[in-house]
């Protein structure tokens, strides 16, 4: 997953503030799950 991350986003974090910079990685994991999620297999629990 972290591959997938620095792959598709900027693997440095552009502002200084460590709270500013978990909130922009955050946002760039959001950002990464919906690119990915239409891919994914869809489980079914079967019996």
């Amino acid at each position: 997953m972290i591959f997938w991350y620095k792959q598709l986003l900027n693997p440095k974090l552009a502002l200084r503030n460590y709270n500013v910079q978990v909130s922009e990685t955050l946002a760039n994991v959001k950002a990464m799950n919906t690119v990915i999620r239409p891919g994914m297999p869809v489980r079914q629990q079967t019996k």
